[in-house]
């Protein structure tokens, strides 16, 4: 990687024409950072035309070592800032903590519209506040499809939400007792039966 970032564009071409089949490795992280850098400032790679950009971009993923999907992260850092830095982590990020109210108001929402679905409930939450500047959405505006259902499964929502109906009694036509009428026919006997209650039978079918 030594002074390569100071190549011209046909100078890059013959480079990458005949190490086609060879890979390259950097070293660390900040020396491959700091001479992508210098590449693209050499080349003023915004400045350049379409085909240009994929050759340097296609240059400096082979004699960095880095994927394809990763030089073009560190161009597009470039376009942006006019720097490639190492970017430190941000650190565990917290889930954001909602507070009871809201997952009162998420129940109040979920009762008025009969519990939809995740995708659909945060954009409803997002239009009371942002469309009708309902300033007690301001937290729930912003909140996720996966939360949403953590959420629902908070005591305090079932509590709220939960409501218990009384079974109500199914209309049915088994085991109805009831006096035989054979309609005046000949040829019925009458049978009795614990289980079948009183009713009459042909006598053809008994044997």
């Amino acid at each position: 990687m030594d002074k390569g970032e100071h190549q011209s564009l046909e100078q890059v071409q013959a480079f990458m024409a005949g190490n086609e089949g060879v890979d390259f490795k950097g070293r660390s992280r900040k020396e491959i950072y700091d001479w992508t850098q210098a590449t693209l400032c050499w080349h003023s790679y915004a400045s350049l035309g379409r085909e240009d950009k994929g050759l340097v971009k296609r240059y400096v993923s082979k004699v960095t070592g880095l994927s394809r999907a990763q030089a073009t992260r560190l161009v597009a850092q470039y376009v942006a800032s006019g720097t490639v830095e190492v970017r430190r982590g941000r650190g565990k990020r917290f889930t954001e903590t909602y507070l009871p109210a809201d997952v009162v108001l998420l129940a109040e929402v979920d009762e008025a519209h009969e519990t939809l679905s995740g995708p659909a409930t945060p954009k409803l939450l997002y239009r009371g506040y942002y469309e009708f500047a309902d300033a007690r959405y301001e937290r729930l505006a912003g909140i996720s499809s996966a939360h949403i259902y953590n959420l629902r499964k908070l005591r305090s929502y079932r509590e709220r939400v939960m409501v218990f109906s009384k079974t109500r009694p199914t209309a049915t036509g088994i085991g109805v007792r009831r006096k035989p009428e054979p309609g005046g026919r000949p040829g019925y006997l009458r049978v009795d039966t614990v289980h079948q209650g009183d009713v009459r039978l042909p006598i053809t079918h008994i044997m």
